[in-house]
């Protein structure tokens, strides 16, 4: 219970707002600025968030260099794993559209750009500005979190590159992420109060429909997961490496996936997962690489539902413009931010916002869909990990 204590926790406090709401009615408006309290809070501490963990896992990288051939592989097979799991939630969310038809048609508050709205911009400038600022200032911002990532990257390899000259800095960093995430932690414990009281002021003035849009996105993501957990990964191992491989496969996938729900995280299930890819015949080096790095960069269950999210964002607010190449190029990129910030609170759905141009504060919304889906979330991300090891090690072999 202690590793789901926190999130039966958020969901009974966003249900009690949920139906105070439906309730009270516009009425529930007066507990809002509980909810924003909680959400200015999350925004100020993003900032350092992002930079102190994205640096510091870019410097350890770095500075471990650890089987660049392996990782080079790794890189490449983790990817296309990526796409397909993204452009499968695109599509099954083109029929199964998780709010039902429904739509606020609310106007989105575009990012504005040195007075330019982005949506006004040519693609090239569009691209520029999406990674990059003009002054150091501006990345100080939860509007501007995919250039605070690539500086934040480049920092971090920087500080390694500087050897023993760079080693005050990398302990910085270190303890820095160490103290923010601690104070995410804390944060967090207010989060089902607080959080019920945003959804109490949401479903007042909305109206009940969008509980159900929640339950729709649970469902859909579970389709999902069963296709890609039975069907698509058995495709990819029995590409790798014949029927054997595949019975190897199903034989001892069961220890990985029992920890993966059991304790919800995926780097607890490390040391089943490299024991069941020696058994199937996956080299040690290989093995002991591929499994530790997959953790942070192979998501493939965040990746599907960083896909629903934006899929929600878009349909939510009637957004137009935005077709399957961008959506799941936004998935990907908000599934490194949770494989790089652990204990990142409300980051990958405050990421979306921002790139998406529209308020932040519904960031508050979409981390309903993540608690939801956070078991079968961890479960894909394991399974993952086992067949992106069984592809590494053929291509490594070969």
């Amino acid at each position: 219970m202690r590793n789901y204590i926190q999130t039966v926790l958020l969901l009974l406090g966003v249900s009690i707002g949920a139906a105070c709401g439906a309730l009270a009615g516009p009425s529930a408006s007066f507990v809002k600025p509980v909810g924003e309290i909680f959400l200015n809070l999350t925004f100020v501490l993003v900032v350092p968030v992002v930079f102190f963990s994205v640096a510091n896992s870019v410097r350890k990288l770095t500075t471990e260099r650890k089987l660049w051939r392996v990782l080079s592989r790794a890189v490449l097979v983790f990817l296309a794993g990526s796409v397909v799991a993204g452009f499968l939630t695109w599509v099954i969310c083109g029929f199964w559209n998780p709010l039902g038809g429904y739509a606020t048609r609310i106007p989105p508050e575009r990012m504005v750009i040195d007075g330019v709205a982005i949506g006004g911009r040519d693609l090239l400038s569009t691209i520029e500005n999406m990674f990059t600022v003009s002054d150091f200032h501006m990345i100080l911002s939860k509007d501007n979190l995919v250039p605070l990532i690539v500086f934040s990257a480049l920092f971090g390899a920087a500080t390694s590159l500087s050897s023993t000259k760079g080693e005050t800095m990398g302990r910085f960093l270190e303890s820095g992420m160490d103290v923010v995430m601690e104070f995410m932690r804390i944060l967090m414990y207010a989060a089902p109060v607080c959080l019920g009281c945003y959804f109490a002021d949401l479903v007042g003035s909305l109206g009940g429909q969008i509980v159900s849009s929640f339950v729709n996105s649970m469902l859909l993501y579970l389709v999902v997961t069963l296709i890609l957990f039975f069907g698509v990964n058995s495709l990819y191992v029995a590409l790798a490496g014949g029927k054997g491989r595949l019975f190897s496969y199903w034989r001892n996938i069961t220890e990985p996936s029992l920890l993966a729900v059991a304790t919800c995280s995926s780097a607890a299930t490390i040391p089943a997962s490299i024991k069941s890819a020696k058994r199937m015949g996956v080299d040690d080096s290989v093995a002991e690489s591929v499994i530790p790095l997959g953790i942070n960069l192979n998501k493939d269950g965040s990746v599907v539902s960083s896909v629903l999210k934006t899929m929600f964002v878009v349909s939510f607010y009637g957004l137009g413009g935005y077709g399957c190449l961008s959506i799941v190029a936004i998935g990907i990129l908000a599934s490194l931010v949770v494989g790089a910030i652990p204990v990142g609170g409300m980051t990958a759905e405050i990421l979306i916002c921002s790139i998406l141009g529209v308020d932040p504060e519904f960031a508050a919304t979409l981390i309903v869909i993540s608690t939801l889906v956070d078991i079968p979330a961890t479960l894909l991300n394991t399974a993952d990990n086992l067949v992106s090891a069984v592809w590494v090690d053929k291509l490594y072999k070969k």
